[in-house]
């Protein structure tokens, strides 16, 4: 490896970590939702927004995240969101009342927004074309090992609750697991705006602003002299003409733009329609309704974090020889395959309650309300879950769904196992790292910041309405008609990409720009 290569890799390895805090700070509520739910004695839809909250700011962040780093420069955006997220940590952890948490979440939102496109924009405007899409990819692999140690983490604070070590009862971690399942991001927050500090501005952001002597002094530490020469020259040339001091939204909807903004918004919405963040963000509530119980779904959840950073890496690796298009076909066809295998699982599962389950149940309820369902089948979960809260009430039957689930639950959980991993590793090869790096070489650098905020903005606006109703679909239509919806939409996104997406491997920004813009 070169040294303009080795340091190329080191700053992007740097900005990248953006995305393990939004990675962190998005898929921690996984283990917070259920304890959420109890001590605010929220409702599904309310519980739904508790989620979504932070998706639906970092939506709205999105669309200003990109003109703001173009007027201030995309390092001083980045800087913002490591104060925000550590400043969102620490609030939402000590949340006394549902509105301070969700306010808090909220503030997070703004972090996830913008890193999560700015980190992206940033490395591939430092990265020559042969290396972008694998540089451009330790923004995605940093996102999924935020999403591994969240996981972990909360697992392993969940563990430290059930012991009985004196330090642990000191510190309250048992009666508070979930304020320390949350707080412990303000940690990385802080390495993150440290580290921030040795990282140059983008060269293409000072050639916008004209700072060319300034810009040329970056482009010589991430290429030789000569080719930090003619990358000057074909920025300036692709800007001849084409800057505005404010570009208008309806600029991006002009003929010569209409393929590339279809493409993103398809990829974009396609990426949260098929259902990635109801697994991520809800991965334990998933595995309980398998009925193995909460333990048991925080340990499955670990696998899911480590399946989805394996094939992230492996992603990493074929993007650049392989190409964006095939990883994408093969990645989204099987999403499809392995959401109708769970849609299967779970409509085959069958719930019973018999005497004795109930007996062995070490439960705080009283049992004699369970009296009426013994002996009774339910084809559905559904149909049984309405039960539960017909005879317990809907606080208690929520308190003790997971238990209750377990001690009535006839189906194979391993079906339901392998149908998330391998929709995990399926997203994890295709559309989770893809869709980034095409966002970072689909649009011309003109119009790059607004396009990909209003990109941006729709995969959040539909992940937000994904996060919202999935506890309400669980509770509502079932398990298995939600994962065919998703299952259904990866098909019709397999068709649009077979026909349309192009394929952007070992071209320069500014040769997409001539092939798929037009004149």
């Amino acid at each position: 490896m070169t040294r303009n290569n080795l340091f190329t890799t080191k700053i992007a390895a740097i900005v990248a970590l953006g995305g393990l805090l939004m990675g962190f700070d998005a898929s921690v509520i996984s283990g917070v939702n259920k304890f959420v739910q109890i001590e605010f004695n929220l409702t599904d839809l309310e519980l739904g927004f508790s989620v979504s909250s932070l998706t639906l700011i970092a939506a709205l962040a999105m669309m200003v995240s990109g003109p703001l780093s173009d007027r201030f420069g995309r390092r001083v955006v980045l800087k913002v969101c490591a104060v925000v997220f550590a400043i969102s940590a620490v609030g939402s952890a000590l949340a006394t009342t549902f509105t301070s948490f969700v306010l808090f979440r909220m503030l997070g939102g703004i972090g996830v927004g913008a890193s999560l496109i700015m980190a992206p924009m940033y490395i591939a405007e430092i990265s020559p074309p042969g290396v972008r899409g694998r540089m451009v990819s330790f923004n995605q692999l940093n996102i999924v090992v935020g999403i591994s140690l969240a996981f972990f983490s909360n697992y392993l604070i969940l563990s430290l609750g059930d012991s009985n070590a004196a330090w642990v009862e000191s510190l309250g971690i048992n009666e508070n697991n979930w304020r320390w399942m949350l707080g412990v991001e303000a940690l990385p927050a802080v390495l993150y705006f440290v580290g921030l500090q040795i990282v140059p501005r983008s060269p293409r952001w000072l050639i916008m602003q004209n700072r060319l002597e300034e810009a040329l002094k970056v482009l010589k530490m991430f290429r030789s002299n000569d080719e930090a020469v003619q990358d000057l020259e074909a920025v300036k040339k692709s800007l001849t003409d084409k800057k505005q001091d404010r570009l208008p939204i309806k600029l991006l909807f002009k003929p010569a733009l209409r393929l590339v903004i279809t493409i993103g918004l398809v990829v974009g919405i396609l990426q949260q329609i098929t259902g990635i963040n109801s697994v991520f963000f809800y991965a334990p509530m998933i595995f309980e309704q398998s009925g193995i119980g909460t333990d048991a779904s925080f340990m499955q959840a670990i696998l899911v974090g480590l399946i989805n950073l394996v094939f992230t890496i492996l992603a990493m690796l074929f993007i650049d020889k392989i190409g964006r298009k095939p990883l994408l076909i093969v990645g989204v066809g099987g999403i499809a395959i392995f959401m109708f295998l769970l849609t299967y699982g779970f409509r085959q599962a069958s719930y019973q309650l018999t005497e004795e389950k109930v007996d062995n149940l070490e439960l705080a309820i009283d049992k004699e309300q369970l009296a009426p369902l013994l002996s009774q089948t339910f084809d559905g979960d559904v149909a049984y879950k309405k039960a539960l809260k017909q005879y317990l009430g809907e606080s208690t039957a929520k308190q003790f769904e997971s238990e209750l689930i377990t001690a009535a639950i006839s189906m194979n959980p391993t079906i339901i196992l392998i149908g998330i991993l391998g929709f995990v590793a399926c997203f994890a090869i295709s559309l989770g790292p893809v869709m980034w790096v095409l966002f970072s070489e689909l649009f011309p650098i003109y119009v790059r910041g607004l396009a990909i905020s209003v990109v941006g903005f729709a995969n959040s606006l539909i992940s937000t309405a994904v996060q919202l109703v999935f506890p309400w679909e669980l509770s509502t239509i079932g398990s298995g008609p939600t994962f065919m919806i998703y299952g259904v939409f990866a098909l019709l996104g397999l068709v649009f990409i077979i026909r349309k997406v192009p394929e952007t491997k070992g071209k320069s920004l500014e040769e997409l720009e001539s092939l798929l813009i037009k004149k």
